[in-house]
């Protein structure tokens, strides 16, 4: 019988990722329950990282959906609590930045329980970003804070943190070193009728993008303005619907160049990350995996809690500027070949689950 009793919270892909090397290290020392939120609840955005990941089915899945921010925060922390309330854990752990991380970091303080916060400390130092609001939130909430690089920890001294900060490296290391081999095994580069390095990928979710219809229009600008480039856009639901909302969907359908494709599963991205060109995008969890890859990334922000990256100088920043972006595309490559690793060693599950084990004991 195990000795604790752990819980994850999770709701998004980007927790799901972190959630599993963790759960593998400890499965043998500890009950480990996992709720589900329902935050990505479309079978390319959930259940399909669970398949690849080889997670177990989660123990609860709320089923929240979408709404508004505050709504789908409020409806989490209600049935998180409750769950929380039936049971006795020992620790509460959560994810990255999602708003079921913030959820979940707040129903179990108010029930009691400790909170340790996977990849603690990032600061974009923006706060229209819902995902600075729920870092900034959970890490004042956390008693252990798993900070992925030096940067990340210095943020939490600088701002005087309550909870013990420990570094660790960022789990995405072990993740990205087991699914590029994986990824071996997946033709969705000869599905899309592909060849290495012939293609651009391009990603976008961010609520400061998606949501701003001159945004939007900039970057079809940027794709009528990059004729002579193949551009793969796994397209998130959500940005879909803010598109046709504004009646937007279409342009980019008649863009020839661009192959709009649905969300694919981890090992499938990975094989488009690592066989691009470059990656043009507003993902966070994005921009780390192309330095991983070694893959040269143009970040459609004005800034970026991987600040690592661009001064590394794998990373640029343009925000929705569609000239810079058409330009960085076209014409410029990293000067700096060599591959630092910022992001630890690839033993950050180790790490973590001695603190823990530590933590509990």
């Amino acid at each position: 019988m195990s000795k604790f009793n752990l819980v994850s919270i999770v709701g998004a892909r980007p927790n799901f990722m972190k959630l599993a090397p963790l759960y593998d290290k400890l499965k043998d020392d500890c009950a480990h329950t996992i709720i589900h939120t329902g935050q990505h609840y479309d079978y390319e955005l959930s259940q399909i990282f669970f398949e690849d990941f080889e997670l177990p089915k989660p123990t609860y899945n709320l089923e929240i959906g979408s709404g508004s921010q505050g709504y789908q925060v409020a409806e989490m922390i209600k049935g998180i609590e409750l769950l929380l309330d039936k049971n006795k854990y020992d620790l509460a752990i959560v994810y990255g930045d999602t708003n079921s991380t913030f959820a979940g970091a707040f129903a179990s303080v108010k029930s009691n329980i400790p909170v340790a916060h996977v990849e603690a400390g990032l600061r974009s130092y923006d706060r229209r970003m819902p995902e600075e609001i729920n870092r900034i939130l959970t890490d004042n909430l956390s008693n252990l804070l798993f900070a992925s690089t030096n940067t990340a920890a210095k943020n939490l001294q600088k701002e005087n943190i309550f909870g013990h900060v420990i570094e660790t490296g960022d789990l995405s290391v072990e993740v990205i070193n087991h699914f590029s081999q994986k990824s071996t095994k997946s033709n969705i580069i000869s599905i899309l009728g592909l060849a290495e390095k012939s293609y651009v990928l391009f990603t976008m979710h961010r609520a400061e993008n998606t949501t701003m219809k001159e945004s939007l229009i900039s970057i079809i600008q940027v794709f009528t303005q990059l004729q002579e480039f193949t551009i793969v856009f796994p397209m998130h639901p959500r940005t879909r619907n803010i598109l046709k909302n504004y009646n937007l969907y279409n342009l980019i359908l008649d863009c020839k160049n661009v192959k709009v494709i649905n969300p694919v599963g981890y090992t499938d991205f990975v094989n488009l990350m690592k066989n691009a060109s470059k990656i043009v995008t507003d993902s966070g969890g994005v921009q780390k995996e192309a330095y991983l890859l070694s893959v040269p990334c143009i970040t459609i922000r004005k800034n970026t809690e991987w600040i690592e990256t661009v001064e590394e100088g794998w990373n640029i920043l343009t925000d929705t500027n569609t000239d810079l972006i058409v330009k960085y595309v076209k014409s410029w490559l990293p000067t700096n070949t060599n591959i630092k690793p910022i992001f630890g060693d690839g033993t950050t599950s180790e790490l973590i689950r001695n603190e823990i084990m530590k933590k509990l004991g």
